[in-house]
């Protein structure tokens, strides 16, 4: 009796402590409804991370999306095959390319009426299927995913092995390999796209439903739940920006056309500020995301310095010239590739023609630039007021130098130091600074003529040169 009062009253206890909580479980949301590549990458990092922290039952992604970036998609793929808590995908009308691996890596898959999924080829910029190297590499990574949600063994009566697959391999390859048939697949001559019925039919659909909510209390049995979106930060979004591959080709023509009119008009001017902060905004997000290492962009600070010096200290242009070019035109591609320490095994040819062409395309547009500023700044139009078009002359009243020297221009003295060709000259009972006129030297004690007055310098001539 007393047992039976002391289990009644622990029961009570852990009732009245569960009900009183308030506490239901929590699922997350995470929308993949972009195109996939880094900012998508950061979202389901970030949003997994909080779910996690939160002790969260599951993550939803609600994707509706076209495919996107082959690496982003497999990091994404990695992190949802080695998740600690489910992952449920609910497709909103698309999950195609990209997308389709990520939904295929998932625990579930539910999809909305009208819903599709598949068509997985690599393709390049124009839409175009890859060569077969890339196409193999996309077969291989979908099939073991398909593979990793494991299969049923049955032994039937006569000792025949049958194997079942969750998730039919086959069907998973067909969605890239055109050559890949699938019995019983209309369409297993092309690349196949699952609508929600034949994906419900073939195991690549747990169900049809119509949103999140019947995901959650139907399919899986929860009908008091907590669902938290995640919220991605001004900042992702800002990232995500930055690293759009037009906007870097523009912040490349900033850097490369802000140096060139720097180093045309010496001084820390406006030029300098826009390549500096143009810098900036392709370094930062690059180093952020992982990209670009320190090394990266230490080469094209010293590609700057090496063009300063060749500029200002080497006289000419030369060695130090041409590798400053360099620098700073290795750094910006290698920033852009995820290289490993000048390691280049894992990238693909795609990704350093990306590179190479999103740097080319800045250079080339800094170099219209360069020469449409030339013609049009000092001149007719907006630029009119960013240099100085007219000559300060005596005429239109400009003087530069004391009234003075103006009257100086014909009177003779004598050097009092020797021009070499600069020096100085007594003229009456003043000394002043004087140019030898043809960059000779003239002795001290030598009678001169002054010949020339310009901006407080007198230029003159022995009073027996021929040429005075």
């Amino acid at each position: 009796m007393k047992k039976f009062w002391i289990i009644t009253i622990i029961s009570l206890f852990t009732y009245i402590q569960v009900g009183y909580s308030g506490e239901k479980p929590l699922y997350y949301k995470i929308d993949i409804k972009k195109e996939i590549g880094s900012t998508t990458w950061r979202y389901m990092q970030r949003g997994y991370k909080e779910a996690v922290d939160h002790d969260a039952q599951g993550i939803i992604l609600h994707m509706n999306t076209y495919g996107g970036t082959v690496v982003h998609a497999d990091s994404i793929r990695t992190l949802i095959l080695n998740s600690a808590i489910p992952v449920y995908a609910f497709i909103d009308n698309n999950a195609a390319s990209a997308g389709a691996l990520i939904a295929i890596a998932c625990d579930s898959i539910y999809m909305r009426p009208g819903g599709n999924i598949g068509a997985a080829t690599v393709v390049n910029e124009t839409g175009a299927a890859m060569p077969d190297k890339y196409q193999s590499y996309m077969r291989a990574t979908i099939r073991s995913t398909a593979e990793a949600h494991g299969k049923d063994t049955t032994i039937t009566l006569s000792d025949d092995t049958v194997i079942k697959w969750l998730r039919d391999p086959l069907i998973a390859e067909a969605m890239v390999d055109t050559r890949i048939v699938v019995p019983g697949l209309d369409d297993s001559t092309k690349v196949l796209t699952l609508t929600a019925q034949e994906a419900l039919k073939w195991g690549y659909n747990e169900a049809i439903v119509n949103n999140v909510h019947e995901i959650v209390t139907e399919r899986l049995g929860v009908p008091e739940y907590t669902l938290q979106t995640f919220k991605p930060s001004v900042y992702d979004d800002l990232v995500g920006f930055l690293l759009n591959p037009a906007l870097q080709a523009i912040l490349v023509m900033i850097i490369i056309g802000g140096i060139y009119f720097e180093l045309q008009t010496p001084g820390i001017g406006f030029p300098s500020a826009a390549a500096l902060i143009a810098a900036v905004l392709y370094f930062a997000p690059l180093y952020l995301d992982g990209l670009a290492a320190s090394w990266e962009i230490l080469i094209f600070i010293a590609g700057i310095i090496l063009m300063i010096l060749e500029l200002i200290v080497i006289p000419g242009f030369g060695v130090a010239g041409i590798l400053g070019i360099i620098c700073m035109l290795a750094g910006l591609v290698l920033a852009l590739v995820n290289n490993v320490d000048f390691d280049f095994e894992g990238v693909s040819s795609r990704e350093m023609n990306r590179g190479i062409f999103t740097v080319i395309s800045g250079l080339v547009c800094a170099f219209i630039l360069m020469i449409y500023l030339s013609h049009k700044i000092g001149r007719k139009g907006i630029l009119h007021h960013l240099a100085l078009d007219s000559s300060q002359s005596v005429e239109k009243g400009f003087i530069a130098v004391s009234s003075e020297y103006m009257d100086m221009e014909g009177q003779e003295g004598v050097t009092v130091t020797i021009l070499r060709p600069s020096g100085k000259v007594r003229i009456g009972e003043d000394d002043y600074d004087a140019v030898s006129l043809y960059n000779k030297f003239i002795e001290r004690g030598t009678p001169v003529r002054v010949v020339k007055v310009e901006n407080a310098q007198l230029y003159v001539v022995t009073i027996d040169n021929k040429e005075k």
